[in-house]
């Protein structure tokens, strides 16, 4: 298991109380503001086209947002009424919880150790510069999009065409093949019976195909590659990287960026991630942790010139 750290070394017991605590309404407000900001980009291409890059930016990051929402929810962060925190995650921020919470929760329980699920993430780094530009280009052309969307249904597919046994997940990937084309049909329908077809595509699948596969890769990036495996100090199992304004509107969201506190602190809710990094400031604790100045800091460490 991974190192922890106790919050009474780090904080008074009035600071944890106020760190630690859940909100009945904080958290509904951050779900509410997410769609709000897709509902307004949204409409702003409706009356300005033109707009349509800065939208897809804009939504994409969004979709991140209900993801790191969902993963508040993961660990029971969002709401004080697990009921209520639990439907929120499954019914407006993506659904999946019960899933990704046993596999989220193992990958605090062991962080980058051997058992760690999220390891393989950032293991592969550094790579070459050429090798980043192809991921990168790969995730915003949707190539990656459609590998996680369709790749595994698609090679038992063709394992079976040549007569070789395939997995028991295909019955399984092909129901979840179906659900998402029921939905996404019942979406398009929607919007075209509103004189709005193209919208579904253009403001939603085409943000998730691209532009939220690049911020959930630079999220992954930026939280553990290049973090020592077997790493026995807590406060370096994953990095904080510093986000201006416009990294926060457009990559980090509702502060993922203080990825090295929530390790340390996994239950505080992500609001209260920014006053415990000044409470770690003040105290002179933050030169300790695994950090860094940008995204494009990290970027540049991750990868090789040859």
């Amino acid at each position: 298991m991974a190192a922890r750290v106790n919050p009474k070394d780090f904080f008074t017991a009035d600071e944890w109380g106020v760190l630690g605590a859940r909100s009945s309404w904080k958290g509904l407000a951050l779900v509410a503001h997410c769609w709000a900001v897709i509902l307004a980009a949204g409409a702003m291409v409706i009356v300005w086209p033109i707009t349509l890059p800065l939208a897809v930016m804009i939504i994409g990051a969004r979709q991140l947002g209900l993801a790191i929402l969902m993963h508040d929810a993961a660990h029971g962060c969002l709401h004080p009424n697990l009921k209520v925190n639990d439907w929120v995650a499954e019914w407006l921020c993506g659904g999946g919880l019960a899933s990704y919470r046993a596999y989220h929760l193992q990958h605090h329980k062991y962080a980058q150790q051997a058992e760690d699920p999220d390891l393989g993430l950032s293991a592969p780094f550094p790579v070459s510069r050429a090798s980043l530009r192809r991921k990168i280009v790969r995730d915003l052309t949707g190539q990656t999009w459609f590998k996680q969307r369709f790749g595994r249904l698609v090679s038992q597919l063709k394992a079976r065409r040549r007569g070789e046994p395939v997995l028991p997940i295909l019955g399984e990937e092909i129901h979840r093949q179906r659900r998402w084309l029921i939905f996404n049909g019942l979406a398009l329908a929607a919007f075209s019976l509103a004189g709005y077809g193209w919208v579904w595509f253009a403001l939603w699948l085409l943000p998730r195909a691209t532009w939220f596969q690049l911020v959930t890769r630079l999220r992954n990036i930026a939280e553990h590659a290049l973090v020592a495996k077997d790493e026995p100090d807590p406060l370096r199992h994953a990095r904080t990287t510093h986000a201006n304004l416009i990294e926060r509107a457009l990559i980090a969201p509702y502060w993922v960026n203080y990825h090295c506190e929530h390790h340390m602190f996994m239950h505080m809710p992500c609001w209260s991630l920014p006053r415990a990094r000044r409470l770690l400031t003040r105290d002179g604790v933050t030169p300790r942790m695994e950090g860094s100045s940008g995204y494009a800091s990290v970027l540049k460490a991750v990868s090789l010139a040859a």
